[in-house]
């Protein structure tokens, strides 16, 4: 068991391991243990390189006093990229196999679902993901998965399956940077086609003077992947805002 400080409160990390198909998976609880009455869980999908320190002060952001976070483990526990090019090779192999990379985020929910570590209100349930992750979560909405909500920030919006939207059962919301190179006009303008295709509760909420990986205190790339701390504010107050409201129905 691990502590992380974030914004001034101590939340436990704790992991959680489970299996698919005989290989071994890995992931993160994530959460203020000074409340033991169950609260909603937010199963987290993290950037592209994985289950790392850094995505854990992530996950104690997401989580704060009102959720349990578990922070899913989409490459198998051996796998550990340590470099963006190691990165990108993991997730690439996800990108291609959206079959694949479904499964594995479903099960992580299932496993999530199933641990006695913490006190979980299995009955208020939502996926949220960031950057690669984002992407991963809209698959994961696009699969059916039976979640209350499912939210991408800046995550990629392709898929090769647009028709699955229609399968989608809960609100999806994006929050996505208007200057971001990673996610191309085109990418935008087909995920709108593709929510206007159904009856699906969508948002997307498009934030000036943003590129890639907004939230992340340690982007630092001019242009590309940079940190804009009063945009990751005002996306983390529209993803509450959301779990409130969804949440509050259950």
């Amino acid at each position: 068991m691990a502590m992380v400080g974030f914004a001034e409160a101590a939340v436990v990390v704790k992991p959680l391991a489970y299996e698919i198909d005989g290989q071994a998976f890995e992931g993160l609880l994530v959460y203020d243990d000074a409340i033991s009455t169950p609260r909603p869980g937010l199963v987290m999908v993290p950037n592209w390189l994985g289950v790392t320190e850094r995505s854990a002060e992530k996950a104690a952001r997401a989580a704060g006093k009102e959720y349990v976070v578990f922070m899913a483990d989409l490459y198998g526990k051996t796998v550990r990229p340590s470099n963006p090019d190691e990165a990108k090779a993991a997730a690439t192999t996800l990108r291609s196999d959206r079959g694949l990379m479904r499964t594995r985020g479903q099960a992580a929910v299932d496993a999530f679902r199933a641990q006695n570590a913490v006190a979980l209100d299995t009955g208020k349930m939502a996926a949220i993901g960031f950057c690669f992750g984002g992407g991963a979560v809209l698959e994961l909405a696009r699969s059916g998965a039976d979640l209350d909500a499912f939210v991408s920030f800046h995550g990629n919006l392709d898929t090769p399956n647009p028709d699955d939207a229609s399968q989608i059962k809960a609100p999806v919301l994006v929050l996505h940077g208007a200057d971001d190179p990673a996610v191309p006009k085109e990418q935008v303008e087909g995920f709108i086609a593709e929510m206007q295709a159904t009856d699906v509760d969508w948002q997307m909420n498009v934030y000036g003077n943003a590129v890639h990986s907004f939230t992340d205190p340690y982007a630092n790339v001019p242009g590309r992947n940079e940190y804009n701390p009063l945009v990751a504010k005002r996306a983390f107050q529209s993803m509450n805002n959301l779990l409130d409201e969804v949440f509050a129905s259950q």
